[in-house]
């Protein structure tokens, strides 16, 4: 029987495959329209992403070979919509990200920020918060968290040394004490002595106590943050691309509702928020909501030595990154035109340039004309202004450019751009197939609950999934089911295509969730009980957070309160 077992898990991939592909085929042979063979292949994509049988990209690729043999669409068709613009926007960020992550750049910006928040408890779980966020507003969540979790460990380790050499001390100095107990004659004579060692044991013992707290608090802080961060900026994680790119293929007349600026208005003021509240959170779990004590305000001479001590770490890290190279000075210029002309091209309450320079055919230019012109800048830039030799030789070499194919080849996840696209070719394969009207028809009942408590229930809905999958697949699949919902009750789809999209990247409670949470996880500080306890509130907070965001200053910014002439496909909504 365990020969059996053991087969069956080696193999388990495979049977999954087989299984799956096998009995939901009973769908299209039972009902043979476009729309249950459109739904076939959702649900066996759906298996596939949840259970990895197979690697993401490449089950994002079974449109491809699905929906020409089943007749839903022309092979022609679904391959271009696997590079659209939404992939070049994710390409031209993701080699700015690589070029900033190569020169190190990231580093020096993390630390100088926490050379600015010092190493006061409250105050440096807030400074590495901060410092993450931002970072993970430009480049992966993975990649932030890498390089974060080594700089507070050390800051940590080094608090955690100076206490246990201050515990030592205190104790050296101290003297055993002599406790009287007991209140008859008879125990009058017995005394307890507490012995040096005694007392130094039971203070190393709170301290350790207290430095797992702080470990455990500073990695939770740190893989949290990469996951909120990303949500603020459109490309600063996949399921914002997805939303932009689901919105273009399914409302092509929207005349660019989603936008840089557009998303940045709304979903930065909604990361602040997140921010601020997990921050709390943190801090009363992990450090006790003690201000004096948190923010070192008891005036501790020996604290304030500790402080100096752990600030030294931070200062000496900076100091060996040594004066700003020319490499990352320009990187950073680049980094700062990407963002400003992202930001102008077409800011809605002026014209932009693009609308200025390209007579007002602004949707000649995107956000992917940018982000790719940028990128190409990158590989003509040189790195330096000579390539000093160190064979002798006297002969002058060109300096490479910022960035060079061979580092991008080992950085780029290429697999998201092919998972990107295997969405957009779902949505399109829903539309063309009918499915998407289907689902719009059967969901009409949610037009007699109220707007609110919908949005609450997708965000709570899609927030518990992504636990389990990929956010990018998770966004994927979600986001035309809630945009049919929403056009079948003449709901303005963003109402609920917004926090679905953001909900995705509330992956808090455990290490599989995404790899952030793996990493952190990974130090062996950590138990799943400690990510799920914390990620759990965190989540509730999430999603209480976007359904705030989403009736509140998004639905003024975004008029998600009137249903919009571009998403009325059939004419049934007023």
């Amino acid at each position: 029987m365990a020969g059996i077992l053991e087969v069956i898990l080696a193999f388990r991939k495979s049977l999954i495959i087989v299984t799956v592909v096998v009995l939901t085929l009973a769908l299209p042979l039972a009902v043979p329209t476009k729309e249950a063979k459109c739904g076939y292949v959702i649900i066996v994509m759906a298996v596939f992403w949840c259970t990895e049988a197979l690697p993401l990209a490449v089950t994002a690729l079974l449109p491809v070979l699905l929906f020409p043999l089943m007749n839903i669409m022309d092979a022609n068709t679904v391959c271009r919509e696997y590079l659209k613009n939404t992939n070049m926007l994710f390409v031209g960020g993701l080699l700015v990200a690589i070029a900033i992550e190569h020169w190190h750049l990231h580093k020096r910006m993390a630390l100088r920020v926490l050379l600015l928040t010092g190493v006061r408890p409250a105050l440096l779980l807030m400074g590495f918060m901060v410092v993450t966020a931002f970072l993970s507003m430009w480049i992966s969540n993975t990649a932030t968290t890498a390089m974060m979790v080594p700089i507070a460990r050390a800051a940590l380790d080094q608090l955690h040394k100076l206490e246990l050499e201050s515990n030592l001390e205190s104790s050296g100095a101290g003297q055993a004490s002599e406790v009287q107990e007991g209140s008859t004659p008879e125990e009058k004579g017995r005394t307890h002595v507490l012995t040096i060692e005694d007392e130094r044991k039971r203070n190393e013992d709170l301290l350790e106590e207290k430095h797992l707290k702080l470990c455990k608090g500073m990695c939770l802080c740190i893989c949290y943050c990469s996951s909120i961060g990303g949500i603020a900026t459109l490309t600063g994680t996949g399921p914002n691309l997805v939303l932009q790119g689901q919105v273009e293929e399914l409302y092509p007349d929207n005349g660019g509702v989603i936008t840089f600026v557009s998303w940045f208005s709304f979903a930065f003021p909604t990361m602040i928020v997140l921010l601020v509240l997990a921050w709390i959170w943190l801090q009363i779990r992990y450090l006790g909501f003690n201000f004096k004590e948190n923010f070192s305000c008891t005036g501790n001479s020996s604290a304030m030595v500790k402080e100096k001590e752990a600030y030294a770490i931070i200062q000496e890290e900076n100091k060996k990154l040594g004066r700003m190279k020319f490499a990352e000075i320009a990187v950073l210029v680049l980094f700062i035109l990407l963002v400003l002309l992202c930001f102008t091209r077409d800011p809605g309450f002026a014209p932009g340039w693009a609308t200025n320079i390209f007579n007002k055919k602004k949707k000649y230019v995107t956000d992917g004309t940018v982000a790719i012109f940028i990128a190409i800048l990158l590989f003509i830039i040189p790195s330096g202004f000579y390539n000093a030799q160190t064979d002798g030789k006297s002969k002058f070499q060109a300096p490479p450019p910022l960035l060079e194919w061979k580092v991008v080849h080992e950085k780029m996840p290429w697999s998201i751009v092919f998972l990107l696209g295997g969405g957009f070719a779902l949505a399109k394969g829903s539309e063309k197939s009918g499915l998407s009207a289907w689902l719009g028809t059967r969901l009409t009942p949610l037009q007699n609950i109220p707007h609110p408590a919908i949005a609450f229930l997708v965000c709570l809905l899609v927030a518990t999934f992504t636990e389990c999958t990929g956010n990018v697949a998770t966004t994927t699949l979600f986001l035309p089911i809630v945009a049919s919902m929403a056009e079948a009750i003449c709901l303005n789809p963003l109402y609920v295509m917004l926090p679905c999209t953001l909900s995705a990247s509330l992956a808090f409670m455990l290490p599989v969730a995404t790899p952030p949470n793996a990493i952190v996880f990974s130090y062996g500080q950590l138990k799943v009980i400690d990510m799920a306890k914390a990620g759990f509130v965190l989540n509730i907070l999430g999603v209480l957070t976007i359904t705030l965001a989403i009736n509140t200053w998004a639905s003024s910014l975004l008029q998600l309160r009137t249903f919009p002439s571009w998403a009325n496909k059939t004419g049934m909504c007023p």
